[in-house]
Order: structure tokens, then C-alpha cells, then sequence
């Protein structure tokens, strides 16, 4: 009776909609969209994977990630702002990640970039996270035709960024990206994670 009504209590849980489209979308909303982000080296892997998505879906990106994670040297930021050419033709060999020149080439440009940031500003995350004033923006959506792709907020992120020399850093990408480090609270109010997140973001300050 109990294994009976805890498999009726998991099919009552109440997601996003853009989450029941597989396992590893269904752990990625459940775990980490939305959950504010502090670490340098996460915030650089979600810039990295979110200008790969550029012109694709997410879910092809996070099929991938392993392959990205392995490729790109688990996302060492300092690592990746040394490839060379001969690098960057190995990558586009690799067929577990999106071979896609312009966005490799992109990677490592962001890097040096993004080293450039952390001596400016101390990290990353004091640069990013101003843009927010520190603080996760709680929206409250009822349904996901309601959620923006862009908000004056990335559009001034995305040209401050380009302005510091990144690139795949358009408006919806930094929008996605905003979402992706919680920096914006985009789950949908009937989704049990908008005030698990919530809280999460209360307690970060």
C-alpha cells in the first residue's frame, strides 16, 4: 500500500512543461535550472553550454554535456583560453560534443575573456551577479507562453558582454543563461520547484 501511494504522490508532482521530455531534462529541472550559481567554474560550463545551444534545443546540448564536460577539460576556464589551432581541430573531430567552428573558436575566445573579468572584477560571479543586484528575480508565471525569451536586463548584460569581447552572448542567449544560474526564478508557479527555489535564493543572499 505504501510503494501504491508513493507511486501516486511522484505522479501528482507538478513540473514545468518543458521538463517531461525525457529523464536527464526531467533531474536537470528538478536539480539545477533555476539554482543560484556562485561557483566561476559553473557559471563559465552554463556560458559555454547555453552558446552551444545557440540554433538548437537544450536537450540536444545536455545530451551532449559529458561530451563537453570531457572535451573542454572539465571546464577549466584557464585551460581552455590556451587551445590552439591544432585544439580546435581536434574538437571538430570529436563527435560527442556540437562541432560547430564559429561556437569552438567562440569557447575559447570567451575564455580569455572571462579571465579577463575575474582580474577586473575579483570573479565572475561579482561581475555577473550585479546585473541582478545580487539578488535571484522571483517571477510568477502561470504558464510557459508567458515566459519571456528576453528582459531589459539581458539585453544589458548581452552588450556590456559583447562590449567585453564575448561572443554568442545575444540577448536570449544571456536570458537563458539568467535562467539556467538563477539568476531569475522562471519555474512556473504550479511547479513544486518555483518555492524550493525560491527559498534556495533566500538563502544565498
Amino acid at each position: 500500500m505504501q510503494k501504491n501511494s508513493g507511486i501516486m504522490q511522484e505522479s501528482i508532482i507538478k513540473r514545468c512543461d518543458w521538463a517531461a521530455t525525457g529523464e536527464l531534462m526531467q533531474k536537470y529541472h528538478d536539480t539545477e535550472w533555476g539554482v543560484p550559481l556562485h561557483s566561476d567554474r559553473k557559471l563559465f560550463e552554463f556560458m559555454l553550454l547555453d552558446a552551444f545551444q545557440a540554433g538548437l534545443s537544450w536537450a540536444i546540448v545536455l545530451n551532449k554535456r559529458e561530451g563537453f564536460r570531457k572535451a573542454f577539460d572539465h571546464f577549466d576556464v584557464q585551460k581552455i583560453a590556451m587551445y590552439d589551432e591544432q585544439k580546435i581541430q581536434k574538437l571538430l573531430l570529436d563527435n560527442s560534443i556540437v562541432r560547430n567552428k564559429l561556437k569552438i573558436t567562440a569557447t575559447v575566445s570567451n575564455a580569455r575573456a572571462f579571465l579577463d573579468v575575474q582580474a577586473k572584477y575579483g570573479s565572475f560571479d561579482k561581475f555577473i551577479w550585479q546585473f541582478t543586484d545580487g539578488r535571484t528575480i522571483q517571477n510568477s508565471f502561470e504558464s510557459q507562453s508567458r515566459v519571456p525569451a528576453t528582459s531589459p536586463i539581458s539585453d544589458k548584460m548581452s552588450k556590456e558582454l559583447k562590449a567585453m569581447g564575448f561572443k554568442f552572448v545575444g540577448s536570449t542567449i544571456c536570458y537563458a543563461f539568467m535562467q539556467a544560474a538563477g539568476m531569475v526564478n522562471d519555474h512556473l508557479v504550479t511547479c513544486f520547484r518555483h518555492s524550493e527555489v525560491k527559498e534556495l535564493s533566500a538563502n544565498s543572499l
